[in-house]
């Protein structure tokens, strides 16, 4: 921003939705501000608890109807999100504890469930892996959603407000400390131009919420909704991750040109989706996309993109204290491999942390999950969870071109151990006389130097190589590219990340 006149102010954040949007800040309250305790006489506690249980059914009740309005009203992955959340209304944690607390403690409901709400959230703050750790937001959402209940706040804008904003024709910005995915969808449906929040992380459910809604979006401002004032033009710029309050005159027409020519080039991209990239020299370049949940493929369709060239998997074992069972994976494979009816998808096996395990109680712990046990390590550690990721993946390949991907190989010894187990798989499935592709194509992620110097032994004995550039930079380069002390030094032009992707390729 140094080449544009001083705005009144901006602030930084984590852009996970690009876009530029330009409007009215609407701040959002945070129910959890404005939680107070005080004690009750003991013949009012079952009257206080009574409150308690209305106040979850309220919620439950708001969940369901949204749900039933992601039919028609939204992508339908987010019935996932809002789904999670209704799952955590059934929880005794969130539902019973608390009235065992009113009990004991003599105290009203919304400090029962802020002091059940903390405990929880301390346990995931021990968590050193982002995944599981931005979980806690969920639980945050919810216990939000239930003290809004217990308060008597509205889940959504008023009436009012949403007739004044539609007839004043204004964009609003959404600003909030957080937002629930069930906000998110209530809020789509009004005349919001975008979301920032104070909190917040790239996997968090918001996150991929406002990608799937197409809105700018930002997290982790800090402070954004104590900084801004109610009604206020701001700019919410999606690419870079500022927010700039009050603009002045150079710096909002400059942003409106941005705004204009993102808007031009998403048109002319939608026109030229359906046709080939080629080459001057006639090489035919595939556009492959990127998932995280199977309903991710309906905009893969959309994007006009020949494949998926990753299904991260690590989404069917978030937000959970179980790992899913063969079936479970088996059905999530094979929806997206019949949806695209024969296309190439390429699954990555579990990429998780030290700490992401299937469970708490074997986690390890890691002073750098990023140099400890994950990815392909971890799963060779836990045999029983590989195997049974394994023969889903295996089952579902008989319904589409279905490619497994490892990620972080380092030595062939854990490519050549990843091949057993992928034999022994194939070997049950024979046994039990259940299909699948005996072809199947195994690639290897190459994103530490080690694999890249070694490139040419690895694809010796795999099908196809994949670069992870994010890794390779930063395991290659020794930097943390979440450090903002040493971000400037994180350069993906780098000769020697250049020359370990040459490598790559010619070995491939």
């Amino acid at each position: 921003m140094s080449s544009l006149t001083n705005p009144s102010f901006s602030i930084h954040g984590v852009a996970v939705s690009s876009g530029i949007a330009i409007g009215q800040a609407h701040l959002v309250s945070n129910a959890l501000l404005e939680v107070v305790h005080y004690q009750l006489p003991k013949h009012l506690i079952e009257t206080e608890i009574d409150r308690f249980s209305e106040a979850i059914a309220t919620v439950k009740a708001e969940l369901e109807q949204i749900n039933h309005s992601l039919r028609k009203n939204a992508p339908a992955e987010l019935s996932a999100f809002v789904g999670t959340h209704l799952m955590m209304l059934e929880d005794k944690s969130l539902t019973e504890i608390p009235k065992d607390i009113i009990r004991n403690e003599q105290c009203n409901a919304e400090w029962a469930i802020k002091l059940q709400m903390d405990d929880i959230v301390e346990q995931f703050e021990q968590i050193e892996d982002v995944y599981f750790r931005e979980r806690k937001q969920d639980v945050v959402q919810v216990v939000e959603r239930i003290i809004k209940a217990l308060l008597g706040h509205p889940s959504q804008l008023s009436t009012e407000q949403q007739m004044s904003a539609v007839s004043q024709e204004r964009k609003l910005i959404l600003v909030a400390h957080d937002i629930s995915p069930a906000d998110a969808i209530q809020f789509k449906q009004h005349n919001f131009a975008a979301f920032i929040t104070d909190v917040g992380g790239v996997t968090s459910h918001t996150a991929i919420l406002a990608r799937s809604l197409n809105i700018p979006s930002i997290v982790a401002l800090q402070r954004a909704r104590d900084l801004i004032n109610d009604g206020e033009l701001i700019i919410v710029d999606g690419h870079l991750g500022i927010v700039i309050v009050s603009p002045s005159k150079e710096i909002l027409a400059e942003y409106k040109l941005r705004q204009d020519q993102w808007e031009l080039e998403q048109q002319k991209l939608k026109r030229i989706k359906s046709t080939k990239a080629v080459t001057i020299d006639g090489v035919s370049i595939d556009l492959l996309a990127n998932i995280e949940v199977p309903e991710d493929v309906a905009a893969v369709k959309l994007a006009g993109a020949t494949g998926i060239g990753l299904y991260r998997t690590e989404f069917l074992f978030m937000n959970r204290h179980d790992t899913p069972d063969e079936e479970e994976q088996f059905i999530a494979y094979k929806a997206v491999a019949e949806a695209m009816k024969g296309a190439p998808v390429t699954i990555r096996t579990l990429d998780l942390g030290a700490d992401k395990q299937a469970n708490s109680d074997t986690a390890v712990n890691c002073a750098n999950p990023a140099l400890g046990l994950r990815a392909i390590r971890l799963c060779l550690s836990e045999p029983q969870i590989f195997h049974t990721q394994l023969r889903a993946l295996l089952r579902a390949s008989h319904f589409g071109n279905i490619k497994i991907l490892i990620p972080m190989l380092c030595t062939l010894s854990e490519l050549r151990q990843t091949k057993l187990l992928l034999e022994r798989a194939k070997q049950s499935l024979r046994k039990e006389s259940l299909p699948f592709d005996e072809n199947i194509a195994l690639g290897g992620m190459i994103e530490v130097p080690a694999a890249a110097i070694n490139a040419e032994a690895f694809a010796n004995e795999l099908d196809f190589l994949s670069i992870g550039t994010n890794d390779l930079i930063q395991y290659t380069l020794a930097i943390d590219r979440t450090d903002d002390s040493v971000a400037h030094l994180y350069n993906p032009l780098h000769p020697s990340i250049l020359k370990l992707i040459s490598m790559t390729i010619k070995a491939g």
